[in-house]
C-alpha cells in the first residue's frame, strides 16, 4: 500500500516528503495502523535526511 520511501540518499525534497506525511495522517484520520506507523517512521527518516541535505546545500 505504501511505497518504501527509505533510501540511503533522499531524492525527494523535504517538502515533498512532508506532503506525503500529511496525506498519510489525513487518510488515517489521526490514528495509524501498524502498517501505517511503519510507513510513517520511514517517511520521517527520509524527511530528516532531506532536511539535512538541504541545510548542507544551503551552507
Amino acid at each position: 500500500m505504501f511505497p518504501d520511501s527509505h533510501t540511503s540518499g533522499s531524492v525527494r525534497s523535504a517538502a515533498q516528503v512532508n506532503e506525503q506525511i500529511r496525506a498519510l495522517w489525513l487518510r488515517a484520520g489521526g490514528s495509524l495502523t501498524a502498517q501505517e506507523r511503519a510507513a510513517y517512521e520511514r517517511l520521517v527518516v527520509e524527511w530528516a535526511a532531506a532536511i539535512r541535505g538541504e541545510v548542507v546545500e544551503a551552507a
